[in-house]
């Protein structure tokens, strides 16, 4: 199957049924070398004709979109959906999704130079933040004017305004790459935990992003764990052993939820030995900023062993710059100037009027992403995304997370292009720059200082 190229975009359109015994039928090593020499922006799998698929099905197709994009660096995924077909493609990824989806072909169009400059006025719905965000950056640089929607009964309520020429809802732009079983709400990283807890739960648990979420600065973890059946003595030793591994950060662990009624009372009295708090409602922690600011605000991480950065990262440099740059210039509509780039501890010069956001990456290579914005060039970000000009601090914290999101993204899709695979964490931000300097206290690494418009903007990559 060859599929059929038109202003920029090739769509195979398969027809049928979608599954491991018929997926291989569709494609040739002919058909494969034919792929690899298309010049194109992207390449989709449209299900407009797929009665029936299954993860096995799709698979035939993801495998190869790794290929299209090393070689033409084409954004890949899949359009023609219904709702249920979007969901069934979202469950069977629920952990790493580096391709596309889009509701039609006509929305994918958006997207490609082939429809830049457009100015095509569109309303945006997604219920996850992040890709709110992204999509929207992804319009506004191909020339669009987003608006973006937070909630499905605004959308429905909007969507047949003629104000707009396009709705975009039920589509992932795949760039994000990876999604944790785990959200972040303020600096705060909840994980939730269900059913009966036993020795399974050090297989279940990330231990790696977690230790790299520590890394990045985050000092908070909550366990929702209102859905906990018990636990035995292997689980309650390992929440031990996480709560006095994140006590060399000082971190803190808090259980939101959990009934002892089938647990020994005399877990509990461990847990709380070794650190760990009880709450019985998230709200009692998430609506009291006083109890935020003193469970998480002690940053300083106390790391025995802090790492120098290596050659490995230092030849990388480039890549990371280059995301950084690209989302920044786009987002303020201005050329950066690079003033200096130096080997060395961090040095932020004038603090005052300065937020920043950290972000690690682990895997084929291990680090961290520190971004140091003047709030204006924040608050510019903020604008794009929610469509006004605020000063809700919020606000624009979490638009700061969400750049910081979308450089990650982009230096992992850059990454992984030389084959080198890396997942990201949560972005962690920080209103106060004395905090950003407590967590990487000590570490040499790359600093690259850059202006935007005179702005000084400030990019530091470690270890």
């Amino acid at each position: 199957m060859r599929p059929v190229v038109k202003d920029g975009i090739g769509v195979f359109s398969p027809q049928g049924f979608l599954d491991g015994n018929s997926g291989m039928s569709f494609m040739t090593g002919e058909d494969l070398k034919y792929l690899k020499n298309l010049s194109i922006d992207m390449l989709l799998v449209s299900l407009k004709n797929v009665i029936f698929f299954n993860h096995n099905g799709l698979d035939t197709f993801v495998k190869l979109f790794e290929d299209i994009r090393k070689d033409n660096h084409a954004m890949v995924g899949f359009c023609d959906y219904d709702t249920n077909k979007f969901n069934a493609i979202q469950n069977f990824y629920p952990d790493e999704m580096n391709f596309s989806l889009f509701k039609s072909l006509d929305i994918a169009y958006l997207f490609s130079s082939s429809f830049k400059e457009s100015n095509k006025n569109i309303l945006v719905y997604s219920h996850d933040k992040s890709q709110r965000s992204m999509i929207a950056i992804e319009l506004h640089d191909n020339g669009h004017n987003p608006t973006l929607i937070d909630n499905q009964s605004d959308y429905n309520n909007k969507k047949d305004e003629p104000s707009f020429d396009y709705t975009v809802d039920s589509t992932f732009i795949g760039q994000m790459g990876q999604k944790i079983a785990s959200k972040v709400s303020g600096n705060a990283i909840i994980y939730t935990i269900t059913s009966f807890l036993d020795a399974d739960i050090n297989d279940k648990f990330n231990n790696e992003y977690h230790t790299n979420s520590l890394n990045v600065g985050f000092r908070l973890f909550i366990f929702e764990s209102s859905k906990v059946i018990s636990m035995n003595v292997p689980a309650l030793n390992f929440f031990s052993k996480l709560s006095s591994s994140a006590a060399e950060y000082n971190a803190t662990i808090c259980f939101v939820g959990l009934k002892f009624d089938k647990t020994p009372i005399a877990f509990k009295e461990n847990l709380e030995d070794s650190g760990i708090l009880f709450y019985d409602n998230m709200e009692d922690i998430l609506e009291n900023k006083e109890l935020l600011e003193e469970l998480g605000a002690s940053s300083a991480a106390n790391i025995k062993n802090k790492r120098v950065i290596n050659k490995k990262t230092v030849a990388e440099l480039p890549r990371f710059v280059d995301a950084t740059v690209a989302t920044i210039e786009m987002m303020t509509n201005s050329k950066a100037q690079k003033e200096s780039v130096e080997i060395k501890d961090i040095v932020v010069g004038d603090t005052e009027g300065k937020i920043a956001s950290s972000i690690g990456y682990y895997g084929d290579m291990d680090g961290m992403v520190i971004l140091v914005f003047p709030k204006e060039i924040a608050k510019q970000a903020c604008e794009l995304l929610i469509g006004e000009s605020t000063d809700d601090m919020e606000l624009i914290l979490d638009t700061l997370a969400e750049l910081g999101n979308i450089v990650a993204g982009k230096i992992k899709t850059m990454l992984s292009e030389d084959d080198i695979k890396v997942n990201i964490t949560l972005p962690r931000t920080y209103q106060s720059i004395e905090s950003l300097l407590e967590v990487i206290d000590g570490r040499k690494g790359v600093q690259v200082d850059l202006s935007f418009n005179n702005d000084e903007f400030l990019f530091f990559l470690t270890r």
